[in-house]
């Protein structure tokens, strides 16, 4: 993996592409600077090494047209912020302002260009576009796992332009050998676990794991499409029923390949999608009709729990109930704990997807598990087997 180690950037200007769709509060400030704060390594290396840093990113969807509201200006102090000095801001990310900008730049010295996404050509990966972006620097480094999933101009286009100073991050290097952990290097006993609501999100998923893992664990609402398939009753809850053969063939392959498939026994159901719904605990094969699985059941906790401690090798994607409601969260919470205690055991674990992601956010346990991917699509996308086009550019 050619990552920024393998270069000195002294008198060098490198362009960088990262991440910094962030989220902001009405009044455009950042409300989460996680993203900015993962690529600071990267920005000290190259400042260290007496080069300087050229930022390029985008932020929200505006479609190839300039909209104040996203414009990069709006999280420029920030990023100064983070960083620790002044980040210089130019209102444009090519043409002779940015050249300008970018010329006049020191070494040591920081500059953020405009949003990516007020031009079309980006998202388009347009080649043009992409040229004129590597006019701005001698190196480019990829520090945006975020968007490695998309072949656009500043992800993956632009690294033909230096066919020998292209570079990953030292983030990007990171998420790629945790994901490597899980899939072909990890110690084992390797134990995946998969909430949400569909299977069918999950299908490519789950058939590029069955050979790398020991123990898969499915939760979360696509738990019930195969409580069903397996003749349970499962009441209301959530079911897709064009998977249900689906399930059962996946179940069959797992078995080929010695993987131990572990499936609720319980659920904490309720009689309406509400917090404040009745609630009751039952066997899951039995959910009365009326009532929809909502949590995992405390058996369930206990038998995942038993499974994590053994595991040495963890990766969660998906909550495995509706945390967002507070009656219905003490099964993801306990499965947080059981990752948590696993890690402080020793085993390596990985957190990624949006709403896993989140829980870890909200209930505080970033620093209790051994990490945690900043890339929801992209992180999905490797587990699938697939090469991104942000990846395949700089092993080119």
């Amino acid at each position: 993996m050619k990552t920024i180690n393998d270069f000195n950037f002294k008198d060098k200007k490198a362009l960088v592409r990262v991440d910094f769709n962030v989220p902001q509060d009405d009044q455009l400030k950042v409300t989460d600077n996680t993203r900015i704060v993962a690529v600071k390594p990267t920005i000290e290396k190259i400042l260290k090494d007496g080069g300087s840093v050229i930022l390029m990113a985008h932020l929200g969807r505006p479609k190839g047209e300039v909209k104040d509201e996203f414009s990069l200006k709006h999280i420029l102090g920030e990023v100064s912020h983070v960083f620790g000095q002044e980040v210089k801001f130019v209102d444009e990310c090519v043409g002779e302002k940015a050249e300008q900008a970018a010329s006049e730049l020191k070494n040591g010295e920081i500059l953020l260009l405009e949003n990516l996404r007020f031009h079309s050509e980006e998202e388009k990966g347009d080649e043009g576009f992409a040229e004129q972006l590597s006019k701005l620097a001698d190196a480019y480094v990829n520090d945006a796992f975020g968007t490695a999933h998309r072949a656009h101009a500043s992800t993956a286009i632009i690294a033909q332009f230096f066919a020998s100073t292209k570079f990953f991050g030292l983030l990007m290097a990171k998420e790629l050998q945790a994901i490597d952990k899980v899939l072909k290097s990890g110690e084992k006993p390797v134990t995946a676990i998969l909430g949400g609501s569909k299977v069918s999100t999950k299908i490519t998923i789950i058939e590029n794991i069955l050979p790398a893992v020991d123990n898969l664990i499915i939760g979360g609402g696509m738990a019930f499409t195969f409580i069903k398939a397996l003749g349970g009753k499962i009441g209301n809850s959530l079911v897709e029923e064009d998977k249900l053969p689906l399930a059962l063939e996946i179940l069959g392959k797992a078995k080929e390949h010695n993987v131990k498939i572990y499936l609720p026994s319980d659920a904490v159901i309720a009689d309406s999608f509400s917090n404040d719904a009745d609630r009751d605990e039952v066997n899951i094969y039995e959910i009365p009709e009326g009532w929809m699985g909502l949590d995992a059941g405390s058996k369930s906790r206990d038998q995942f729990n038993d499974v994590l401690l053994n595991s040495r090798t963890i990766l969660w994607n998906g909550p495995i109930g509706v945390f967002e409601m507070s009656n219905f969260s003490a099964g993801t919470i306990a499965l947080g704990d059981s990752i948590a205690e696993a890690t402080k055991l020793g085993a390596f674990s990985l957190v990624g997807g949006g709403d896993s992601v989140a829980f870890v956010k909200q209930f505080g346990y970033g620093e209790k598990v051994s990490y945690v991917s900043t890339g929801g699509g992209a992180m999905l996308e490797s587990l699938e087997g697939l090469e991104l086009p942000g990846i395949a550019a700089i092993n080119k």
